[in-house]
Protein backbone atom coordinates (compact mmCIF):
# COMPACT_ATOMS: atom_id res chain seq x y z
CA UNK A 1 0.00 0.00 0.00
CA UNK A 2 1.41 3.49 -0.91
CA UNK A 3 1.02 6.07 1.39
CA UNK A 4 2.96 9.01 2.52
CA UNK A 5 3.60 10.05 6.25
CA UNK A 6 3.11 14.14 6.81
CA UNK A 7 4.03 16.08 10.28
CA UNK A 8 6.59 17.19 12.32
CA UNK A 9 9.17 14.71 14.18
CA UNK A 10 7.39 14.99 17.34
CA UNK A 11 3.95 14.52 18.21
CA UNK A 12 1.18 12.46 16.20
CA UNK A 13 1.44 11.99 12.15
CA UNK A 14 -0.64 11.67 10.12
CA UNK A 15 -0.60 9.03 7.53
CA UNK A 16 -2.66 9.12 4.08
CA UNK A 17 -3.70 6.38 2.26
CA UNK A 18 -4.25 5.61 -1.51
CA UNK A 19 -7.25 6.78 -2.34
CA UNK A 20 -8.10 2.98 -4.33
CA UNK A 21 -6.36 1.03 -1.84
CA UNK A 22 -7.65 -0.93 1.19
CA UNK A 23 -11.38 -0.75 2.24
CA UNK A 24 -12.18 1.62 -0.52
CA UNK A 25 -10.62 -1.40 -3.08
CA UNK A 26 -13.24 -3.88 -1.11
CA UNK A 27 -16.36 -1.12 -0.76
CA UNK A 28 -15.62 -0.53 -4.60
CA UNK A 29 -16.25 -4.80 -5.07
CA UNK A 30 -18.84 -5.10 -2.69
CA UNK A 31 -20.49 -2.25 -4.42
CA UNK A 32 -20.10 -3.65 -7.65
CA UNK A 33 -21.21 -7.52 -6.40
CA UNK A 34 -24.37 -6.12 -4.48
CA UNK A 35 -25.22 -3.82 -7.60
CA UNK A 36 -25.43 -6.77 -10.04
CA UNK A 37 -27.05 -9.13 -7.55
CA UNK A 38 -29.66 -6.14 -6.76
CA UNK A 39 -30.05 -5.68 -10.62
CA UNK A 40 -30.60 -9.50 -11.15
CA UNK A 41 -33.20 -9.37 -8.71
CA UNK A 42 -35.38 -6.82 -10.15
CA UNK A 43 -35.08 -8.13 -13.22
CA UNK A 44 -36.38 -11.10 -12.07
CA UNK A 45 -39.50 -9.21 -10.51
CA UNK A 46 -39.96 -7.49 -13.38
CA UNK A 47 -40.12 -9.93 -15.95
CA UNK A 48 -41.53 -12.94 -14.08
CA UNK A 49 -43.87 -11.85 -11.11
CA UNK A 50 -44.32 -15.77 -11.00
CA UNK A 51 -41.35 -16.48 -9.42
CA UNK A 52 -41.45 -14.45 -6.77
CA UNK A 53 -42.86 -15.73 -3.95
CA UNK A 54 -45.41 -14.09 -2.54
CA UNK A 55 -46.35 -14.82 1.28
CA UNK A 56 -49.87 -13.97 3.07
CA UNK A 57 -50.13 -12.30 6.39
CA UNK A 58 -47.38 -10.18 6.35
CA UNK A 59 -47.03 -6.80 8.19
CA UNK A 60 -46.71 -5.09 4.65
CA UNK A 61 -47.26 -5.95 0.62
CA UNK A 62 -46.45 -3.92 -2.08
CA UNK A 63 -46.24 -4.51 -6.11
CA UNK A 64 -43.68 -7.11 -6.88
CA UNK A 65 -42.99 -5.02 -10.05
CA UNK A 66 -42.58 -1.98 -8.18
CA UNK A 67 -40.33 -3.50 -6.10
CA UNK A 68 -38.24 -4.80 -9.31
CA UNK A 69 -37.88 -1.45 -10.78
CA UNK A 70 -36.70 -0.07 -7.03
CA UNK A 71 -33.80 -2.83 -6.79
CA UNK A 72 -33.15 -2.60 -10.46
CA UNK A 73 -32.80 1.47 -9.88
CA UNK A 74 -30.54 0.99 -7.23
CA UNK A 75 -28.57 -1.64 -8.15
CA UNK A 76 -27.39 0.26 -11.36
CA UNK A 77 -26.65 3.17 -9.16
CA UNK A 78 -24.31 0.75 -7.13
CA UNK A 79 -22.53 -0.43 -10.43
CA UNK A 80 -21.66 2.65 -11.67
CA UNK A 81 -21.01 4.20 -7.93
CA UNK A 82 -18.49 1.35 -7.40
CA UNK A 83 -17.08 1.66 -10.88
CA UNK A 84 -16.31 5.28 -9.94
CA UNK A 85 -14.78 4.50 -7.18
CA UNK A 86 -12.26 2.44 -8.74
CA UNK A 87 -11.57 5.51 -10.37
CA UNK A 88 -11.12 7.56 -7.73
CA UNK A 89 -14.28 9.91 -8.02
CA UNK A 90 -14.97 11.44 -4.05
CA UNK A 91 -18.54 12.13 -5.24
CA UNK A 92 -18.69 8.19 -5.24
CA UNK A 93 -18.19 7.44 -1.75
CA UNK A 94 -21.16 9.79 -0.55
CA UNK A 95 -23.64 8.16 -3.05
CA UNK A 96 -21.76 4.85 -2.38
CA UNK A 97 -23.07 5.48 1.40
CA UNK A 98 -26.44 6.86 0.56
CA UNK A 99 -27.45 3.93 -2.14
CA UNK A 100 -26.15 0.73 0.18
CA UNK A 101 -28.09 2.83 3.10
CA UNK A 102 -31.01 2.98 0.42
CA UNK A 103 -30.58 -0.70 -0.56
CA UNK A 104 -30.82 -1.95 3.19
CA UNK A 105 -33.90 -0.45 3.73
CA UNK A 106 -35.35 -1.83 0.28
CA UNK A 107 -34.15 -5.56 1.33
CA UNK A 108 -35.44 -5.02 4.83
CA UNK A 109 -38.90 -4.83 2.81
CA UNK A 110 -38.01 -7.83 0.49
CA UNK A 111 -37.66 -10.31 3.76
CA UNK A 112 -40.62 -11.43 3.33
CA UNK A 113 -40.32 -12.76 -0.95
CA UNK A 114 -36.50 -14.04 -0.35
CA UNK A 115 -35.53 -13.65 3.14
CA UNK A 116 -31.86 -15.47 2.46
CA UNK A 117 -31.11 -13.74 -0.69
CA UNK A 118 -32.16 -10.06 1.39
CA UNK A 119 -30.45 -10.96 4.00
CA UNK A 120 -27.39 -11.34 1.82
CA UNK A 121 -27.61 -8.00 0.49
CA UNK A 122 -28.10 -6.18 3.46
CA UNK A 123 -24.71 -7.41 4.84
CA UNK A 124 -22.68 -6.78 1.65
CA UNK A 125 -24.79 -2.97 2.10
CA UNK A 126 -23.62 -3.04 5.62
CA UNK A 127 -19.97 -3.56 4.45
CA UNK A 128 -20.08 -0.94 1.75
CA UNK A 129 -21.34 1.48 4.37
CA UNK A 130 -18.73 0.62 6.89
CA UNK A 131 -15.74 0.28 4.20
CA UNK A 132 -16.24 3.62 2.51
CA UNK A 133 -16.54 5.45 6.27
CA UNK A 134 -13.34 4.03 7.51
CA UNK A 135 -11.50 6.98 5.40
CA UNK A 136 -8.27 7.54 3.36
CA UNK A 137 -5.82 8.69 6.40
CA UNK A 138 -5.37 7.89 10.27
CA UNK A 139 -3.10 9.42 12.58
CA UNK A 140 -0.38 7.51 13.72
CA UNK A 141 1.52 7.94 17.41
Amino acid sequence: MSGGVTGTGRGPQTVERAFAGGWTTLAAVMMLFGGIMSVLQGIAAILNDDLVVVTRSYTYTWSTTGWGWIHLALGVLLVLAGTALFGGAVWARAVGVVVAGLGMIANFSWLPHYPLWAIVLITIDAFVIWALCVGTTRTVD
